[in-house]
C-alpha cells in the first residue's frame, strides 16, 4: 500500500529545528509521505533569526500545484507565509478545496521572540482560517491576532472562542510556557465550533523547545492524512510533541532552544 501523502507550506529552518524541516521529520515520523513548498528562506539558529528571505509568491504557488497536480495530499500544514500575498494566495486555494486536512499554523512569532511576518499580512490571516480544518496559534500569535494578552488558562479559553468568531471553525490556542495557574503542566485550550476544553500534559523543564508549534501542526496533518478525525488527530499530537520534547530534553545542540527528537533517537540509543 501507498503511504499516505501531506504536504507543508512554510519556510526553511536553516538550523534545522523548525519550518519546513521540522514538518518533514514530523511527517515521516508518523509514516506519512512528505511533500513540501517552501515560503521563505530564514538565516537562523537556536539563538535567533538573523535575517529572512521571502520567496516570491508565483513561485510559492508553483510549488503547491506541482505537488497538488501528481500526488494525493490528503493533509495540509501551513507554517510562516512571510507575505500578505502568499497568504491570500494560500487563502484562494483553501477557499477552492484544493486543500484537503488544512492546519494553519500562524507563524508571526519565534520561540526568541523574533516577528517572522509582516505586519499587513496578518489582517490576511482571517481569510484564511474560515477554510482550515483547524488554526493553532500560541499565545504570543493568538495576542497579535486579537491584540489583547494571554496570561491564564481563563484568558487561553477566552482567545480559542474570539478565534471562533473571527471565522476560525476550530482553534488551538497552544499554551507554551505554564501559566501560573496550569498547575505545571502544559495546556493548550481547543475551541470545537460549540464548546473549549484543554489538552494536557505533564511539562518538561528544557530549553528545547524550538519547532514545537510547527511540529504539533504537522503531526495534526499528518495524522489527518492517516485518516483520524480531528479530534483524536489533535489529541495524538500533543502527545506527539511531548514524546519529542522528552527524548530531546537533554540534548545540547546549541546555544539557544534547542530542537526535539522528532524520530525518537534518545530512546533507541537507551
Amino acid at each position: 500500500m501507498n503511504p499516505p501523502v501531506a504536504l507543508t507550506i512554510a519556510g526553511s529552518d536553516s538550523g534545522g529545528g523548525a519550518g519546513i524541516q521540522a514538518d518533514l521529520k514530523t511527517f515521516a515520523a508518523l509514516g506519512v509521505f512528505g511533500t513540501s513548498a517552501i515560503t521563505a528562506l530564514t538565516a537562523q539558529n537556536t539563538a535567533g533569526v538573523r535575517g529572512v528571505h521571502a520567496v516570491p509568491t508565483p513561485f510559492v504557488l508553483a510549488q503547491i500545484e506541482a505537488v497538488l497536480e501528481d500526488l494525493p495530499v490528503a493533509g495540509v500544514k501551513t507554517g510562516m507565509l512571510a507575505t500578505a500575498a502568499t497568504v491570500t494566495a494560500v487563502a484562494e486555494l483553501a477557499a477552492a478545496g484544493r486543500l484537503p486536512g488544512l492546519v494553519v499554523d500562524p507563524v508571526m512569532v519565534s520561540s526568541t521572540g523574533d516577528r517572522l511576518l509582516e505586519p499587513e499580512a496578518e489582517a490576511a490571516y482571517r481569510a484564511l482560517f474560515a477554510h482550515a480544518a483547524v488554526v493553532t496559534p500560541n499565545r504570543r500569535e493568538a495576542e497579535v491576532l486579537l491584540g489583547a494578552p494571554i496570561a491564564t488558562r481563563d484568558d487561553q479559553h477566552r482567545a480559542a472562542r474570539e478565534l471562533g468568531a473571527l471565522g476560525a471553525r476550530v482553534a488551538v490556542v497552544k499554551g507554551g510556557h505554564p501559566a501560573a495557574d496550569a498547575g505545571g503542566e502544559a495546556v493548550d485550550v481547543v475551541w470545537d465550533g460549540t464548546r473549549t476544553y484543554e489538552l494536557r500534559a505533564a511539562w518538561i523543564d528544557t530549553p528545547n523547545t524550538h519547532g514545537t508549534g510547527c511540529s504539533f501542526a504537522a503531526a495534526t496533518a499528518a495524522y489527518l492524512a492517516r485518516g483520524a478525525g480531528l479530534a483524536q488527530a489533535l489529541a495524538d499530537a500533543k502527545a506527539f510533541v511531548h514524546r519529542a520534547v522528552a527524548g530531546g530534553a537533554g540534548w545540547r545542540l546549541g546555544a539557544g532552544h534547542g530542537p526535539l527528537d522528532h524520530l525518537g533517537w534518545s530512546a533507541a540509543m537507551v
